[in-house]
């Protein structure tokens, strides 16, 4: 008799159809959903077998290491997070409008932390386990991200706009606060009460420009 649609059988002859890449992806997904859920030590490999539909020789098969498939969870982080606007940083990154370069910079981080918690979640579950995964995203997306706004805050230095006692901690304090804010709210869900979102923003660049501006830089209120 031929199995039911709907039967165990029926549904392994059709998971076994997936081509590798569609596999691989697969078991990226599921272990994404169920890190940023467990956590990593909340997590076995059984599990992650189990949620995809296959046996834990197949997900050796496809990821020899627990580091190819956390370096392969990074890559996917990296290719969604949704700088795709990164040409327009770059224009701004060429100018001197201090305004317009740190509101986008501050839009983006704020888009991060808004457009899918289970990235914020799974970063706080690898810091907290002292996991891998936070050391492999901190080499291959935030410094490169703050060396950006780094490479920005001392050309102005240069320029003689800002005066800042280090480039680094500068950039860090202003995503600090952006990133603060959008954890606080996407995760924490503690969003400030009748604020609109722009304002917010705005309020942020305003108050980090007054700190790092030279003093006839800073327009007179």
């Amino acid at each position: 008799m031929l199995a039911d649609a709907n039967s165990p059988g029926r549904e392994s002859h059709t998971r076994q159809r997936l081509s590798s890449a569609e596999r691989r992806a697969a078991i990226v997904k599921a272990a994404i959903d169920l890190f940023s859920q467990r956590g990593f030590r909340g997590t076995t490999t059984r599990e992650l077998a189990a949620a995809v539909g296959v046996t834990e020789p197949v997900l050796y098969q496809h990821f020899a290491t627990k580091r190819d498939l956390h370096s392969a969870i990074v890559d996917q982080m990296i290719e969604r997070v949704p700088f795709q606007d990164i040409e327009v940083l770059e224009v701004l990154n060429q100018g001197q409008d201090d305004r317009k370069f740190f509101r986008e910079v501050g839009r983006q981080v704020l888009l991060w932390h808004s457009q899918d918690t289970q990235y914020i979640k799974l970063l706080l579950f690898s810091a907290l386990e002292g996991h891998e995964l936070a050391e492999l995203w901190e080499q291959r997306a935030t410094k490169e991200f703050l060396s950006f706004i780094e490479a920005y805050i001392a050309r102005r230095v240069k320029e003689g706009a800002f005066s800042v006692p280090s480039v680094t901690l500068a950039a860090r304090a202003f995503v600090g606060m952006v990133g603060h804010f959008g954890m606080t709210t996407a995760v924490f869900r503690c969003p400030l009460p009748d604020i609109p979102l722009d304002v917010v923003l705005d309020s942020y660049v305003t108050m980090f420009l007054s700190g790092i501006r030279k003093p006839e830089e800073n327009p007179k209120i």
